[in-house]
């Protein structure tokens, strides 16, 4: 069996790691796995790229001109929505010349492959959801819209109050390149996203099934709390309180806003409070408390010891396909405080493993805060936390789930 993951990059976010964790696990499992990327930014010989610096060019112009017709609204939401149309891309050829047995699709876009050109992929196709794009008009985030549900149009994303605008013309793409594609699967990461994916009228026709991200619980685990705190310089005595994503500061979808209404009204004392994901801004925030920033983290070894390091992790997301910060946290053994939405919900349960405050209230978000850092109980919820991830999202466990679906199909 011959398995090609397909995505943007094998590092850069939180879906190319996913998908190369996935890729390490059937790697694990001495399934004939390779992966495909665009950008390459480790040097693993299972991961294969253009390379060339004459594609990184053309990648970036390809970048520019797809961008075009998104920027030509002039109301637009600063959301990011991709509508990938110039021609002439190697990347099937790529795909078509290695002769996999089945194409594992991931997240695909910063053009790296034209809406069209999916259809000219020879092998059965698996495709997994990181966000809302495969199912809408162009959103990668579809907030509160239910548009998707039938054809798009008059986008809110885009500005728009035209029907036949270009989130109308990406979803009547998609839905002629997706009936050419009968047998494609699509796999929703969580319970929440697999049912909206239901949902679209691009897919009504698919099998739609729910396979969460993997996480290596082996590497993913407790390290000393004290040492882990020697090693990044955290005071001992603090109660330190974390959150981190890509662009954590600046992407609204990820909750920073309602996080920091949340902080100031904490009744917790002798607290610290942490960020990755983001450098510090030339005007700092002021919590009343202290704030480290420690910019952009770039291997598994330091999230271990940072997630040991502290006695929360807040994942204040206001959407999320999974919640793959929350399970590393979680797996090793930090309880997570989310609000009560999206994929979080498969991942944390209330008050056994963390805390999940209504959405979007900031004032519940400060009270499970308080709750995770004072609760008698905090060594148990610890405990069920990494119990929890390994129960349910250990790479053994949810490599086993894509190998059977990938043998369903080839029989």
């Amino acid at each position: 069996m011959k398995i090609l993951i397909v995505n943007s990059s094998d590092m850069k976010g939180g879906a190319a790691r996913a998908a190369y964790r996935l890729h390490k696990s059937l790697l694990d499992q001495k399934i004939n796995s390779q992966m495909l990327v665009k950008n390459k930014i480790s040097d693993d010989y299972t991961v294969i790229s253009p390379g060339k610096r004459i594609h990184k060019i053309i990648n970036d112009i390809r970048s520019y001109l797809d961008s075009i017709p998104a920027n030509l609204y002039k109301n637009r939401a600063i959301t990011s929505f991709s509508a990938p149309w110039f021609p002439f891309n190697n990347i099937v050829n790529k795909i078509n010349n290695i002769k996999p047995d089945i194409v594992h699709l991931h997240w695909i876009n910063d053009s790296m492959l034209r809406i069209e050109d999916i259809a000219k992929i020879k092998a059965p196709i698996v495709w997994t959801c990181h966000d809302d794009w495969v199912f809408t008009g162009g959103c990668h985030i579809k907030w509160e819209c239910t548009k998707y549900k039938k054809s798009c149009g008059s986008c809110q994303n885009l500005g728009s109050n035209k029907d036949n605008d270009l989130s109308r013309k990406v979803f009547n793409r998609k839905q002629k390149t997706f009936s050419k594609i009968p047998s494609m699967r699509i796999i929703g990461l969580s319970r929440w996203l697999t049912n909206c994916a239901s949902e679209s009228s691009l897919l009504k026709n698919k099998e739609i099934i729910n396979i969460p991200n993997p996480i290596n619980t082996e590497q993913f685990k407790p390290f000393d709390k004290e040492q882990s705190r020697i090693l990044w310089g955290f005071p001992k005595e603090k109660k330190l309180i974390l959150f981190g994503a890509e662009l954590a500061i600046s992407d609204v979808n990820k909750g920073f806003k309602e996080l920091s209404e949340a902080l100031r009204k904490l009744k917790s004392q002798n607290i610290e409070f942490i960020i990755f994901g983001s450098s510090q801004p030339k005007k700092p925030y002021n919590f009343g408390f202290k704030t480290h920033y420690l910019g952009h983290l770039h291997d598994d070894i330091s999230l271990v010891t940072l997630y040991s390091a502290v006695d929360v992790m807040i994942v204040p997301s206001l959407q999320e396909a999974f919640g793959q910060t929350a399970s590393e946290s979680m797996a090793c053994g930090t309880p997570v405080v989310a609000f009560a939405h999206s994929g979080l919900l498969d991942i944390i349960e209330h008050e056994k493993s963390g805390y999940l405050a209504k959405p979007f209230n900031t004032d519940d978000l400060a009270n499970g805060i308080d709750w995770v850092l004072n609760t008698k109980k905090y060594d148990e919820l610890c405990k069920k936390a990494r119990e929890k991830i390994i129960k349910v999202f250990d790479s053994k466990i949810v490599v086993h789930q894509y190998i059977k679906l990938y043998k369903q199909i080839l029989n």
